[in-house]
């Protein structure tokens, strides 16, 4: 199955994601996805710019530090609850029918208890109302993602964002697209080393490029056409300082190469 290849618009360090897109179309993505963007005006001057290059922009990623409080009994969840609705408005201003969020952080987040499936529930009716569809990532716990997977089963607007490198990182023994693959809307391709052996509680996220780490890709290539995926194959991942050395233009063309070999997997 051919499917279109992105990654995110601001993998480049010190480039602004609409002057990236430009290098992003060159080298032959066909889409790209964005950090968090509460201002309309940059939602749409990046549509724009997509379009007169021919790239789909695919999702604006909501912001999540602090989403723990969301399970929390108390407003400490307020700002970052704005701040995600502001996300919303920004994607349906600019016509971007996809926002992705997380639903919990660290090892330990709080229990899942009815005030915070209630703060979601109201997020969820407020991007029905605008048009805008939710992906939920998986991150480090399955309870808490499967409990709003499945609370939101027959909302069609609601689905998964898979991402392999968490995956990978944190639930090894999970395989999620068992569980959501036909639900699921996108993808966030990158690599690690795994849940670190010697200190499993460490954070071993790492965003590497593609086989630069152990994640098996063929297997991953397997379930998305098991479940008949047909959304694009997005690599999340950045130049940082693991690949500074590159240029742009050499990092940008080593990603593409890298996706396009998943892709023909």
């Amino acid at each position: 199955m051919e499917r279109k290849l992105g990654i995110n618009c601001h993998c480049l360090n010190d480039v602004p994601s609409v002057e990236a897109l430009d290098q992003i179309k060159a080298v032959g993505f066909d889409m790209f996805f964005s950090d968090p963007i509460s201002d309309p005006k940059i939602a749409c001057e990046l549509k724009e710019k997509a379009e007169k290059l021919g790239l789909e922009f695919g999702s604006i990623h909501a912001p999540f530090s602090g989403i723990n409080d969301f399970w929390r009994p108390s407003l400490d969840y307020l700002a970052l609850y704005r701040s995600i609705e502001a996300n919303i408005d920004a994607a349906a201003a600019s016509g971007v029918n996809l926002v992705v969020a997380h639903v919990s952080s660290g090892w330990n987040p709080p229990p899942v208890v009815d005030v915070g499936f209630d703060r979601f529930d109201r997020l969820v009716e407020y991007a029905v109302r605008k048009n805008v569809r939710i992906a939920f990532e998986n991150i480090r716990k399955l309870g808490n993602i499967s409990a709003l997977m499945e609370r939101y089963a027959k909302i069609p607007e609601v689905g998964f964002c898979f991402d392999c490198g968490h995956e990978h990182c944190y639930l090894e023994t999970v395989p999620f697209l068992d569980l959501f693959g036909k639900r699921t809307f996108c993808t966030h391709i990158h690599d690690n080393w795994g849940r670190d052996k010697e200190d499993p509680m460490k954070d071993a996220d790492y965003h590497l490029l593609p086989f630069d780490g152990t994640y098996d890709y063929e297997a991953m290539m397997r379930r998305l056409d098991k479940y008949n995926y047909q959304g694009a194959l997005t690599l999340e991942v950045s130049k940082g300082t693991r690949y500074a050395e590159m240029s742009d233009e050499a990092f940008l063309t080593t990603c593409y190469d890298r996706i396009k070999k998943i892709s023909l997997m």
